[in-house]
């Protein structure tokens, strides 16, 4: 199996499987001397961590972090950095109905059409509890732009779940980790707990919209043709496991749009460019301008339901079939840091890529001057 590897000079393999003993991540291209200790990856491990509300499945993984290789005294040392956590709450017999059968809106009949073989406990490597390997690595990319980019912030939130969408009018980063939802509108998490609350209780799932912003990005990272980073971010969000959907800024919306509207007008504040909306996302011709960088992104609803759904067997026989087990009622409340991670991921590669062809931060003029006129 290939394409378990991500980036390009900041590159990422994760390995292992949702029943396996363990899973993890090897990072590339971590440059030498970045502070960094497990607990700088735990912090957003223990975001992403499941059995934290009753909005999300009950398996109890501590997800505690170990660094195997790549940091001496608190600092990478350049070489491959290799992370593993460590699986300790499956329970692979709740799954052994299901075996010969294939689940609906899963990946099951693939991977066995495929590979002919597959692990059905869990999902195996199709599983989402593969995202912890990438909130790892997400926690070292992190670590990689406080180094070349200080002032960097990136922050996600969950901004719909099924029908029901926030009001922007009401958005409040503050709040966004005082709820089990990353929600930043405060009025809208008690009509949500009331709707999942009735989801749970019926067996279902719903899906959900999560908004990732990045600010302080610098002028130019990014390529116009085939290294664009919106690019790079929209493989990067599609990636993510049950990922149907990705936009960039205004994105399906800017169909809608007039050419008037969805031009963002720029006039000079002092020595610098101003713009007066942000419908591009913070990227232009693939690179980014140094306003907000903005990607939200689908998720389905979680598959995995008790309603019994036709299906068919690896016999090839008809049957029903309903998933047992802890499932997440949404699964796009704990893709909130998975999308974090990722887009980490991508702007510490582009710095990195940046550097390579540019040369280093502060001697360029994008960099230093942060969108003067004449760039």
């Amino acid at each position: 199996m290939a394409g378990n590897s991500f980036g390009q000079i900041f590159r990422f393999t994760t390995w292992g499987e949702s029943h396996g003993p363990a899973l993890g991540v090897v990072v590339d291209g971590v440059p030498p001397r970045v502070a960094f200790t497990e607990a700088d990856a735990q912090v957003f491990l223990d975001r992403r961590r499941p059995g934290q509300s009753r909005f999300t499945t009950q398996r109890q993984e501590p997800d505690q972090v170990k660094i195997l290789s790549g940091v001496f005294e608190g600092q990478t040392t350049g070489s491959p950095v290799s992370m593993m956590i460590e699986n300790v709450d499956q329970r692979s017999k709740d799954y052994s109905e299901i075996a010969k059968t294939y689940r609906p809106g899963h990946a099951d009949y693939t991977y066995d059409a495929k590979y002919g073989i597959r692990d059905y406990r869990g999902g195996g490597r199709s599983s989402a509890r593969e995202t912890a390997s990438r909130v790892a690595a997400g926690g070292l990319a992190r670590k990689v732009i406080d180094a070349l980019a200080p002032g960097l912030t990136l922050r996600g939130a969950l901004v719909q779940i099924g029908t029901m969408p926030i009001d922007r009018a009401n958005w409040d980063w503050t709040t966004v980790d005082d709820n089990p939802f990353w929600c930043p509108d405060p009025a809208m998490t008690g009509p949500w707990e009331t709707y999942l609350d009735e989801i749970r209780k019926n067996g279902s799932s719903v899906g959900a919209v999560i908004e990732v912003v990045a600010s302080g990005v610098p002028v130019g990272l990014g390529e116009p043709i085939y290294g664009k980073i919106d690019s790079d971010l929209a493989s990067a969000m599609l990636s993510i496991n049950a990922v149907k959907g990705v936009e960039i800024g205004a994105g399906m919306s800017a169909a809608a749009l007039t050419g008037e509207e969805n031009a963002d007008e720029m006039r000079m504040d002092g020595e610098n460019v101003s713009f007066g909306s942000n419908h591009a996302g913070g990227v232009l011709g693939g690179i980014t301008t140094g306003q907000d960088l903005v990607v939200r992104f689908a998720v389905k609803p979680t598959s995995s339901i008790l309603t019994p759904r036709e299906s068919v067997t690896s016999a090839g026989e008809d049957t029903d079939v309903s998933t047992k087990g802890r499932h997440d009622p949404c699964v796009g409340i704990r893709a909130v840091p998975v999308g974090e991670a990722m887009m980490a991921c991508v702007i510490a590669d582009h710095l990195l890529r940046h550097r390579a062809q540019i040369g280093d931060f502060g001697s360029q003029a994008p960099f230093s001057a942060r969108g003067k006129a004449g760039e």
